[in-house]
């Protein structure tokens, strides 16, 4: 009989050498990790990257199309989008990181009390989990960030609530599964205590589909605070992230396209970045799963 794996057709790209021995799969990880090493540069010092102070205006060039002198063109107050662009990393890396953390965080650790408690302790925390998985996470963050107002803190605490589901559902699942190992079972008969399985013997071993759903998670998070900038609901700053920057573009299309176009294009490539590398920490953390790709 034909395996679910063997049915289903591989990307030809996959395995596909190009010179030098170099895949085509390994070349975009190369390519996603050098995008990624350098938005981060951008996000920790920006100055080392930016031409010029992202406040700076040039009043004789207002709205003037890319060129050596600014890369990616300016805007309707003269300033550089390029140095707009880079500045503004900062704060939707501040996001993305920040979110996921305290996503991760209180949803694993939620999970795994749950899981490893059982009874009424899960029932009660699960029902809870399962009515918040009913909403939309993007829905669920917009109408905690509304409530709250606008600012980098309550963006934050915003994605990050809306993240806390999926993490304590996988976390759940990983205890139920991992407490009814023989090895923890062998450790409790020997009287080790419920903090020194839980931290020793079951969390080091289901830590893998957290750390591969926090990756991933990483851009959808700023997707979402990119999106909660857009609609004003974001950071207020006065060197705005790059999704203020796409929504203060967005009134300039014809006149100025560049505006929104790089602000754009940058969270893309970012995003897009962060899943390849996603995947690559998928198929380290779970190699039988891998095999074959």
């Amino acid at each position: 009989m034909t395996s679910e794996r063997s049915a289903v057709r591989l990307p030809k790209w996959r395995g596909t050498k190009i010179k030098g021995g170099l895949s085509a799969s390994n070349l975009s990880v190369l390519i996603a990790g050098f995008v990624l090493v350098f938005i981060t540069v951008c996000a920790i010092v920006p100055s080392w990257i930016a031409p010029y102070a992202p406040t700076f205006m040039f009043s004789d060039e207002i709205l003037v199309a890319p060129s050596l002198a600014h890369l990616f063109g300016t805007d309707y107050f003269g300033r550089d989008v390029f140095s707009l662009v880079v500045h503004g990393s900062r704060d939707s890396m501040i996001i993305g990181v920040s979110a996921v953390l305290i996503g991760a965080v209180a949803g694993g650790g939620i999970g795994a009390l749950a899981g490893y408690i059982g009874g009424i302790i899960d029932a009660i925390f699960m029902r809870v989990i399962e009515i918040l998985m009913t909403i939309p996470g993007v829905l669920l963050a917009l109408a905690i960030a509304a409530a709250l107002g606008p600012s980098l803190k309550n963006i934050v605490l915003a994605i990050a609530i809306s993240s806390i589901p999926g993490y304590a559902r996988i976390m759940r699942g990983q205890m139920i599964s991992i407490k009814k190992r023989p090895y923890v079972a062998a450790s409790r008969s020997i009287g080790a205590s419920n903090a020194r399985i839980l931290f020793w013997h079951i969390l080091p071993n289901a830590w893998s589909p957290i750390l591969v759903m926090a990756t991933i998670g990483l851009g959808s998070a700023i997707l979402t605070g990119a999106g909660l900038s857009f609609l004003g609901l974001g950071v207020i700053k006065e060197v705005p992230d790059w999704g203020a920057l796409l929504s203060q573009g967005r009134n300039y299309l014809t006149a100025g396209w560049w505006m929104a176009t790089f602000p754009g294009l940058a969270i893309t490539a970012f995003v897009l970045s962060i899943n390849i590398a996603g995947d690559k920490v998928q198929d380290f953390a779970n190699p039988k799963t891998s095999k074959g790709r």
